[in-house]
């Protein structure tokens, strides 16, 4: 059951992530970018049941590496499998 819940919030933050990303402009080369590209910047939240994050502390869990993005679907991938949803 917990492993069933675990994956219905992962993959309702991957969505919430994809959505909020929808219309930005990508490759995305730095964090700088990809928190500009949020609608609400650093303080866009994503929430499912009892998580919650902001796009401020999802971009925490990135590292230099990762850049650059060049999918919205690419920035949900690294950042709900580097959050352990």
């Amino acid at each position: 059951m917990i492993l069933v819940k675990n994956m219905s919030i992962k993959d309702d933050i991957h969505k919430q992530i994809k959505e909020a990303l929808q219309s930005a402009e990508f490759p995305i080369n730095t964090p700088e970018e990809l928190l500009n590209a949020f609608p609400e910047g650093a303080d866009t939240t994503c929430k499912s049941e009892d998580v919650e994050v902001t796009a401020g502390e999802a971009g925490k869990l990135l590292k230099k590496d990762d850049f650059p993005f060049n999918s919205a679907k690419e920035v949900a991938d690294t950042i709900v499998n580097r959050a352990n949803l």
